[in-house]
């Protein structure tokens, strides 16, 4: 049904004339006529009487004019849920606990006004395909892999530079020791089942283990955090790598220890990746919040893979 021709049946049972109505929709008396012709049409009845006061309803036209009023009610709702601004904004965290939670959360205690849907996505394909349908808005990722840019119609911002810490039990050989620099792990098991090929966290590692000779096992099964911080307090053996500020729920009475990597200092880099047709104005409001909380990227004494540092800050064209 076309919604300017019930919009104008509307206006003429209000006005109760055509030439009035005309005026109030900025459109020709002629083309208010076509419209309610056409409606009449499609409806099979005649709408409204002409006299000589004007338009008056028929009985037909009295029966359709509250359906009229409740579609064209449905269609501004409608309009509004997803009008930019009417609707939360959607942004994808990876994980609860992880430091892009924690730049959620500082935004929204600089901006409770704004309604959030926050989601957690794992892959970054899965994000991107989200970004490109409107599923979600924004979503927090290292920018990308090498090899495989992000399409050109996403856009990228570095937002925050997480140095890596290493996390062990009480009884690792390197429990005390107040930092750790990164030729120290060489020969020391760290253990990240989490690590799924083809992710950019497998990118990231991949690279890391071919520049300092690290080793990195991933294998197992991914029993989730619980399950790996427990084998870490158990097995002295073994260590793991955690982000600074990565949250940990987790009994002290366990004495697990967070450890500094330094000489250099790892760091993984977190970025925001939007749609840039996005017109939300939250998404805007994030943005600016960001570039005014995160520090400067690529300091001296740390270390990200080259592919990062390259196209963390840039337009990438997609390869297909």
């Amino acid at each position: 049904m076309d919604f300017d021709a019930v919009r104008t049946f509307v206006a003429v049972a209000e006005a109760g004339q055509f030439q009035e109505t005309a005026a109030e929709l900025s459109i020709t008396q002629q083309a208010v006529s076509k419209r309610i012709a056409a409606l009449e049409r499609n409806l099979d009845v005649r709408l409204f009487t002409r006299t000589p006061r004007g338009a008056e309803l028929t009985i037909d036209g009295q029966a359709f004019l509250p359906h009229a009023r409740e579609l064209l009610r449905a269609a501004e709702r409608a309009a509004a849920a997803v009008r930019p601004g009417s609707r939360p904004l959607r942004v994808d965290v990876i994980a609860s606990r992880l430091a892009t939670s924690g730049l959620i959360r500082g935004f929204h205690q600089a901006h409770p006004e704004i309604d959030l849907d926050v989601m957690k996505l794992f892959d970054v394909e899965t994000a991107v395909a989200a970004l490109r349908s409107g599923a979600i808005d924004a979503s927090f990722r290292a920018v990308a892999m090498p090899g495989r840019p992000l399409p050109e119609d996403i856009e990228t911002v570095r937002v925050l530079d997480e140095p890596l810490q290493l996390l062990t039990g009480p009884a690792h050989t390197l429990a005390s020791a107040r930092s750790v620099t990164v030729a120290q792990l060489v020969g020391h098991r760290i253990w990240m089942p989490g690590i799924t090929p083809g992710t950019e966290w497998a990118a990231y590692y991949d690279d890391l283990i071919a520049e300092f000779g690290l080793t990195i096992e991933a294998t197992g099964p991914n029993l989730g955090a619980d399950a790996l911080l427990d084998t870490v307090a158990d097995i002295p053996a073994l260590a793991t790598f955690i982000g600074e500020q990565t949250r940990l729920v987790w009994p002290a009475s366990h004495g697990l220890r967070r450890i500094p990597v330094v000489g250099p200092t790892p760091v993984y880099p977190h970025s925001l990746l939007w749609h840039r047709d996005n017109l939300h104005p939250a998404l805007a409001a994030l943005r600016d919040h960001l570039a005014g909380t995160t520090a400067s990227h690529d300091s001296p004494g740390t270390w990200t893979p080259s592919w990062v540092t390259r196209t963390s800050t840039t337009e990438l064209r997609d390869e297909h």
